[in-house]
């Protein structure tokens, strides 16, 4: 029986070029997105076994929703990439508007929480697994314009590591910084600059076998992606 990945946030960027190339190493692959046309392409990209399913992370019902679906047909995760996250509109933080700021809030710390309080428990009943808040750069350091996103991805680190202190053995919980990557995020902040730095595709080729190989033995870990 293969492992079990569960992507938030799996139809662009890193999302969809983890989910195809963990589909290709074996895996099966659930993953959602806000999109619903994007989630049709990842079904036909990617169909059974692989559950793909409509969910806004910011939204507990939908998420509880997403984690019945995926609990019901393919059963409790191996790995738990909490990957969807977005990121501010280049501004200094007096000028970010109060629903710019809470929906940043709401994605990237609120999602991470909803989707923990959903799939956590059958791990913990099976007794393994891996969850994987993503972090970034900006979550160990800082830059101007984009400080709602840095302290979403502060507030992730120090919440993984709280996590990992709670966790019975066989577990493990770990803040990982991607790196930096020419993504649609990335282009947002660097502009064309952002196609200096490798693309998602080529990011997953070594990242997914890293994600693969974490264990029980680094809960706690503030790791970077090679």
């Amino acid at each position: 029986m293969s492992k079990v990945v569960v992507i938030t946030g799996c139809t662009r960027g890193l999302g969809r070029a983890m989910a195809e190339r963990f589909a290709a190493d074996g895996w099966t692959v659930a993953g959602c997105g806000r999109s619903g046309e994007s989630i049709a392409e990842m079904r036909h990209a990617l169909p059974d076994p692989h559950v793909f399913a409509t969910c806004d992370v910011s939204q507990p019902t939908t998420v509880a929703g997403f984690c019945g679906e995926v609990l019901a047909t393919v059963g409790a995760p191996d790995l738990l990439l909490n990957n969807a996250a977005i990121i501010n509109a280049n501004a200094a933080l007096w000028e970010v508007t109060e629903e710019e700021f809470a929906r940043v809030i709401d994605i990237n710390i609120k999602g991470v929480h909803s989707m923990i309080r959903q799939l956590l428990p059958p791990m913990i009943k099976r007794g393994s697994g891996v969850i994987v808040n993503f972090s970034s750069g900006w979550g160990r350091s800082t830059s101007p314009d984009v400080a709602p996103y840095c302290a979403t991805k502060w507030a992730i680190e120090g919440l993984t590591q709280a996590l990992s202190q709670e966790l019975p053995r066989g577990l493990a919980a770990v803040a990982l910084n991607p790196g930096i990557i020419d993504t649609e995020m990335l282009r947002s902040c660097f502009g064309k600059g952002a196609g200096a730095y490798a693309n998602a595709v080529e990011w997953a080729r070594t990242a997914v076998p890293f994600l693969q190989k974490l264990s029980a033995n680094d809960n706690g870990g503030a790791l970077t992606a090679p």
